[in-house]
């Protein structure tokens, strides 16, 4: 018999449960329903839209035994039954070897990789990897992922909902396909078509497809010419050839058939309605390829697509199934996707991004192998069929002991607060866990009973989406399990013997509902029920066979509460919104844009509307009188708002809107009182309370902003910032208060290009800004660049150091005192105009990342540039307001009351002044104190720097008084610390030696190399060691092989320096001006260094001072070096190419084109080029290596090297040696300006390299080796060079 009830307290009246709606069932009360689209057999993998609102529960029976419901099985086959199919017996493998002979066949036939169409073979794309974030696809709302359906289906899946489903094909066949820069070569193409998708295969036995365009981005068919067809989608057109006018005719009409088909049934195959966010998505290298791909890991697939914006659009290249792939590693950053028809050769950027695009492959593995049968039973409850956190659709993940069901990204913040908090498990492969009773525990409860629980004061600014980011979800999911900021107390929170006793009664019934809300507020589950037999609640229930009740308090034995004051009465907090902003009135509008507004806008292009702000949305009307909004924006849409300076439109005062869209809204008006109103209305409408403090100032741009810091490199945050000035003030996501950014104190601005980062350096801090929204991040980082830059002519407006002092003022005193204090008249001496006008030009445009060179630049140079930049900054040094009080103070005879006028004037000047009078009278100061060296005593630069600083051109001899007087009296107007001076002063001295040991010293200065050059030919008679000083040029390399040799140099003698190389077979003169020794670091073991006659070089200026311009363009045969599968085998052969040689840029065209388009500027600017390469980067030889089998003698090698230092090689085959050199000839005109062979004789250079006399005629000693074994022979040598001998 059952135990004795215990005593029960008094039972309150029913409760009636209000279920808590989905996160994304929030609507807008002018926003449309969503609709529910329902149909028969959905795949496990396709998104639902939201759920529609459930009914109100009925009133809680009375406590009985529970009935326990059928659950409904449904038979889906699971991991563990999956087999490898014996292959020997697979038909779909016959034509393994055919994918064996050719690896990248199935994406590129060999046409294909010859003639580099756009559509089949690609250009080479920028990498946008850098870090890998969880940002899900918030930065490509648009895009399109290839479906489910519509696929070839595999032999190795099986019935069930867990195999992929099929979307019948309409039509199939062959046709033949012309590329998109219009060759008149067809290729065969094996074409299928189905409702969703039409694909072309290579051929008609390939499993993975060439390109997959979606039959919702094609708006037009139309027939052109003899039986070919065009499909016309958004972005291109793709042109087909059938083999007859019968079978043209049957595919346009199946195909304008199918389109018609999709406007009348709104399919929407964008965005995330095929599939849950991408795991994983960026560029790939694909070996076999000389371009990346873009590659997106989603679901239980791999996607391939030509790049980010065909992703966007939705035309893919072919998807890969994982539930027959395997991921292998490979060497480095190689790893290899395996599947039965063909082996992806993946390479990754870094060894981390490799680790995470394996692991996301692995996952997608595991998703496509998984079991949905506990899934489809949890999802009976329709509220099970959303994220309990953020609504997402069809989630696939479960707190076992929190009974709540949630999406894959909140998944991963509930594995954050540990297994005490949230037991986390998944619905389709932990199998094993989910017993009967779990299982029929998720569908009493589930989030429709736990979110009235856990979410019953969710305030609406709190609630996630299923765009939300990790930092919101983590806040959010921390507050609600960890904290239970949102829960609904029960009555009895706080009186833990009342919780127990109540805990003991309920497990008698079936309301779970009831324990989950006592276990929660406190209850324990581990409490002495006074019963001996049945001691603690789990055997209480079991008693009862209330096995419901008996799961629940086992999987949440060991589960940590949520942190609360436990202890006497406590009020229920309900949450309470914040005070709603009103505001309305007229403004003027211009229609909204999806770019970023370059020109000015005219008053006639501003409409007038009537405009609210009323609870977080803002509607405009087309007058106060109007009902009916013409369009509107909510407030959490806004991620910027910017006010734009004054008269920058028709309207005096205008301010822009962004949102998350991306789209801007432009406002005006002629009233500066009604833009402040706005303004300030808007930002607190959509600034979180956190980052209200950035409101307490008159910014010009405000919003929010992803970021990363040296603390976190691997996940973005989310940051509030304005722009006030040239100060960026930021509300970090870990911080409290706001933080100050000096811009134009900043050591190092940059952006990163391929993946759109602003990097902000500080002197402790290197901060990565980022945009997900494309938008409002190029107006962030413009306005950002302009706020860091050098904003006008007075100090304060100069990019400052972290002491307020010019980065111009600083670089050239840090440069003139670590080179130039021993120069003789320094600041007296002239430089060249013409160099320090570039120079001044350089630090005005972006002094911070102008870096001064010793040997590049002069000391004369900077020192005339430090003084021309005092002399025109406005305001001068001392002010316009003070200079007059200044040139007075020297009047003053006692010199006590004059030190004490002087610190006063300095006071008084502003900070940047102040900080900078302070520098410089330090640094001349110092120069003084070395003028038994410079000749630049306290007189003299009194003479040179009174004008400059006073702007007084030697009309007020007070000027010079006042320089000298401070110069002077340094220490005491300064109140300079002597002892940091003497320092100081030691430091200086110290740097003289130095260099002047270095000067004198017989160790060859660092940086010198002895190496082996040849005159003529290679070999051993021909060799010649010279030391290779870092200064030195090919012309004097040339010249000083010459005087050794006592050849003399006639008039029509082009002596060069050839850069040759053995291994390849080409030579390379070097242009007169190039440095030798950065030739000598990057030169292989394979080339050296031959000094010989140019004998082309009189035909080559002769035909450059016959050209009218710089360009050149004709055939050539053209061959790209490449690698097949990684194996270092060199494929390709060479075929006619049409070249453009421009100032700027070398263009490949792949077809021949008519003279008469060529001498069109307009088409040639309108055809879009096959290949195109910077000229400047690339280095041309003469020759081409024979193994190669170039169709002619008369060859060029380009060699190009991009940002990573990776080398590409291309081959170009000239009829004639007359036209390879014409071509030769040009590149050197271009990279080097026109500036092929020096006007005069190359004996009158205006320095020689003197041979080392301390050597005598001893020849020196080549050096062979790595750059520190040079080194070290180098000082070996030079230490004692009879060494080398003693041995003899």
């Amino acid at each position: 018999p059952p135990p004795p009830l215990p005593r029960r307290p008094p039972v309150p009246p029913p409760r009636v449960i209000t279920p808590q709606t989905s996160p994304t069932m929030s609507q807008s009360p002018v926003e449309d329903p969503p609709e529910v689209e329902k149909a028969p057999d959905v795949p496990p993998r396709t998104k639902l839209v939201p759920q529609p609102q459930p009914p109100t529960l009925p009133l809680l029976p009375q406590r009985k035994a529970p009935h326990v419901p059928v659950i409904r099985t449904i038979s889906i086959d699971c991991a563990e039954d999956y087999e490898v199919p014996d292959t020997t017996q697979n038909h779909l493998f016959d034509h393994l070897d055919m994918a064996d002979k050719d690896d990248f066949s199935s994406l590129y036939s060999d046409d294909e990789i010859l003639d580099d169409d756009d559509d089949d073979s690609y250009e080479t794309i920028p990498n946008n990897g850098g870090s890998w974030q969880d940002y899900g696809l918030s930065t490509l709302k648009d895009s399109v992922y290839l479906p489910a359906i519509g696929k070839r289906q595999s032999a190795l899946g099986k019935e069930g909902n867990s195999a992929p489903q099929l979307t019948p094909v309409i039509k199939m066949g062959w046709l033949d396909k012309n590329p998109p820069q219009g060759s008149l070569i067809y290729q065969k193409r094996w074409v299928k078509l189905d409702a969703d998708f039409l694909r072309y295969f290579d051929n008609d036995k390939d499993m993975y497809s060439k390109r997959i365009i979606p039959t919702t981005s094609i708006t037009n068919i139309t027939n052109v010419g003899d039986q070919k067809f065009e499909v016309v989608t958004h972005n291109r057109t793709f042109v087909f050839r059938a083999d007859s006018d019968f079978e043209r005719t049957e595919w346009v009409t199946v195909l304008q058939e199918t389109i018609r088909d999709q406007k009348y049934t709104h399919k929407d195959l964008s965005g995330q309605h095929l599939h849950g966010a991408a795991e994983m998505q960026g560029y790939l290298e694909l070996r076999g390829l000389r371009s990346k791909l873009y590659v997106v890991v989603s679901g239980d697939k791999v996607l391939l697509y030509k790049n980010m914006e065909d992703y966007k659009l939705g035309i893919g290249i072919t998807s890969i199934d994982m539930n027959v792939g395997n991921v292998k590693d490979a060497d480095r950053r190689a790893f290899d996707l395996t599947t039965p028809y063909r082996t992806f050769s993946f390479v990754a950027e870094s060894d981390q991004q490799k680790d995470e695009w394996v692991e996301a492959m692995q996952n997608s593995i595991g998703e496509a192998l998984s079991n949905y049968e506990v899934a489809e039973k949890i999802w009976v409850d329709e509220f099970n069929q959303f994220c309990a956190d953020c609504g997402a659709a069809k989630p696939e993940w479960a707190a076992i002991n929190l009974c709540v069901v949630f999406c894959k990204r909140c998944a991963g913040e509930h594995r954050g607060l540990g297994p005490s908090i949230s037991k986390v498990r998944s619905l389709k492969m932990d199998k094993k866990v989910w017993t009967d009773e779990l299982i029929q525990l998720f569908q009493v409860l589930g989030n429709r009973g736990s979110n009235t629980f856990w979410a019953a004061n969710v305030p609406p600014s709190e609630a996630l989406s299923p765009a939300s980011c990790s930092s919101d979800r983590r806040r959010f999911i921390a507050a609600k399990y960890r904290e239970g900021k949102y829960r609904r107390y029960h009555q009895l929170f706080g009186n833990q013997e009342a919780l127990d006793n109540a805990l003991c009664i309920n497990i008698q019934s079936n309301d779970v509902l009831e324990t989950l809300s006592l276990v929660f507020c406190g209850a324990n589950v581990n409490c002495d029920t006074g019963n001996p037999d049945f001691p603690t609640p789990i055997s209480l229930a079991q008693s009862y066979e209330q096995h419901l009740q008996v799961e629940f308090l086992t999987q949440n034995k060991n589960t940590e509460i949520p942190r609360s004051e436990v202890g006497g009465h406590m009020d229920t907090v309900h949450y309470m919104a914040p005070p709603s902003i009103t505001h309305n009135g007229f403004l003027y509008k211009t229609a909204s844009m999806g770019k970023p507004i370059t020109e000015r806008r005219a008053k006639e292009e501003f409409s007038r509307r009537w405009c609210t702000l009323n609870d977080g949305n803002f509607n405009y009307y087309e007058s106060d009188r109007n009902s009916t909004p013409n369009g509107g924006l909510k407030m959490k849409e806004i991620v910027c708002l910017v006010v734009n300076p004054l008269e920058t439109h028709g309207y005096d005062h205008t301010f822009e809107i962004y949102t998350d869209s991306e789209r801007l809204y432009l406002f005006g008006t002629d009233s500066p009182d009604v833009m402040r109103e706005w303004v300030k209305s808007i930002a607190k409408s959509f600034i979180p309370s956190s980052a209200e403090d950035l409101l307490n100032r008159d910014f010009e741009r405000i919003g929010k902003l992803q970021y990363k810091d040296g603390l976190n490199l691997q996940s973005p945050k989310v940051g509030w910032f304005s722009l006030v000035g040239s100060t960026l003030y930021a509300c970090f996501e870990d911080s409290e208060g706001e933080e100050a950014i000096h811009l134009k104190k900043l050591q190092e601005l940059s952006i990163q290009q391929e993946n759109e980062v602003l990097v902000l350096v500080e002197r402790r801090r290197t901060l990565y800004i980022q945009g997900n929204r494309k938008l409002d991040y190029l107006t962030w980082s413009t306005a950002i660049q302009r706020a860091a830059g050098s904003s006008g002519d007075t100090l304060s407006q100069q990019q400052l150091t972290e002491s307020d002092i010019p980065v111009i003022v600083d670089r050239c005193i840090d440069y003139i005192t670590q080179c130039g204090l021993t120069s003789e008249g320094i600041y007296r001496k002239s430089g060249v105009n013409s160099k320090i006008a570039t120079l001044l030009e350089s630090f005005r445009r972006d002094a911070r990342s102008v870096r001064l060179k010793e040997g590049e630049h002069q000391v004369d140079d900077v020192s005339n540039v430090l003084k021309r930049f005092f002399r025109d900054v406005k305001e001068g040094i001392f002010t316009s307001e003070a200079s007059a009080a200044w040139l007075s103070t020297s009047a003053i005879a006692d010199e006590s009351q004059k030190i004490l006028n002087y610190q006063s004037l300095l006071s008084s000047l502003p900070r940047v002044n102040k900080a900078t009078v302070r520098a410089l009278v330090n640094h001349l100061y110092c120069v003084q104190r070395f003028a038994d060296m410079n000749q630049m005593n306290l007189h003299n630069l009194a003479i040179v720097f009174g004008p400059t600083l006073f702007q007084t051109d030697g009309k007020d001899y007070n000027a010079g008084r006042v320089i000298e007087e401070l110069i002077g009296h340094y220490v005491a107007i300064f109140n300079v610390n002597e002892q940091q001076l003497k320092k100081q002063l030691d430091e200086i001295t110290a740097i003289i030696k130095l260099r002047e040991i270095n000067s004198s010293s017989k160790v060859p200065p660092a940086g010198d190399f002895i190496c082996t050059v040849y005159l003529e030919e290679k070999k051993e008679t021909a060799e010649q060691h010279v030391k290779i000083p870092a200064t030195m040029t090919a012309a004097e390399l040339a010249l000083e092989i010459l005087d050794r040799r006592k050849i003399s140099v006639r008039e029509k003698d082009y002596w060069c320096c050839f850069e040759v190389n053995e291994k390849e077979e080409t030579e390379r003169p070097l242009h007169y001006q190039e440095k030798v020794l950065p030739i000598l670091h990057s030169m292989g073991t394979e080339s050296c260094l031959v000094v010989k006659k140019h004998y082309s070089m009189e035909a080559m200026l002769i035909y450059l001072a016959s050209k009218v311009d710089d360009s050149k363009h004709g055939m050539m045969k053209f061959r790209e070096e490449r690698n097949l599968l990684g194996l270092g085998l060199n494929t390709g052969s060479f075929h006619d190419r049409y070249f453009i040689l421009t100032s700027t840029s070398l263009r490949l065209y792949k077809e021949v084109r008519s003279l008469q388009k060529l001498q069109i500027p307009e088409l040639q600017c309108s055809h879009r080029p096959e290949k195109e390469w910077p000229v400047r980067s690339l280095k041309v030889y003469q020759g081409i290596k024979k193994k190669l089998r170039p169709p002619t003698c008369w060859g060029l090698t380009v060699v190009y090297a991009n940002e990573k230092h990776e080398k590409q090689h291309w081959y170009l085959c000239c009829d004639t040696q007359t036209e390879m050199r014409e071509w030769f000839a040009t590149f050197l005109s271009i990279q080097n300006d026109g500036n092929v062979w020096p006007s005069e004789t190359i004996k009158m250079r205006a320095s020689r390299v003197p041979l080392d006399t301390r050597l005598g005629n001893i020849s020196l000693i080549p050096l062979r080796g790595s750059e520190n074994e040079m080194r070290n022979s180098v000082a070996a040598f030079a230490a004692d060079p009879l060494a080398l001998f003693r041995d003899l």
